[in-house]
C-alpha cells in the first residue's frame, strides 16, 4: 500500500502552519527557534516526498534532505549560543524584551 503524495503534502503543510504560528505567537527565543526547526522539517518532508514520487532512482532528494538537516542543526547551535549570550547580558530570553543587541 502506497501513501499518496497529497498525504505527505498535507502533513508538511500542517507542520509549516504550526511552525509559522509558533514563530509569530511565542515570546521565548527558544520556542521561536524550535518553531523555525519545525518549518525546516516541513520543507525537508516536501523535498523527500517530491523526490520519492518523481525519480526514486537517484539520491538527490535524500542528499538535499541531509543538507537541510545539517543547516537546521547549525542554525539551532548558533541560535542557542546567541540566546545564552543575551541571557547573560540582559537576564531575559524573551524576544520582545530584547530591543537591540547593542551594548
Amino acid at each position: 500500500m502506497s501513501v499518496p503524495l497529497q498525504a505527505y503534502l498535507a502533513v508538511a503543510a500542517i507542520l509549516f502552519g504550526l511552525g509559522v504560528y509558533g514563530v509569530l505567537s511565542q515570546r521565548g527565543a527558544v520556542m521561536v527557534l524550535m518553531s523555525t526547526e519545525v518549518i525546516l522539517n516541513a520543507a525537508m518532508l516536501n523535498t523527500v516526498a517530491f523526490w520519492r514520487y518523481r525519480n526514486p532512482a537517484d539520491f538527490a532528494g535524500q542528499i538535499f534532505a541531509l543538507v537541510i538537516l545539517t543547516i537546521a542543526a547549525v542554525e539551532m547551535a548558533v541560535g542557542l549560543a546567541v540566546i545564552v549570550l543575551v541571557y547573560r547580558n540582559r537576564s531575559t530570553q524573551m524576544v520582545d524584551r530584547v530591543a537591540s543587541l547593542r551594548g
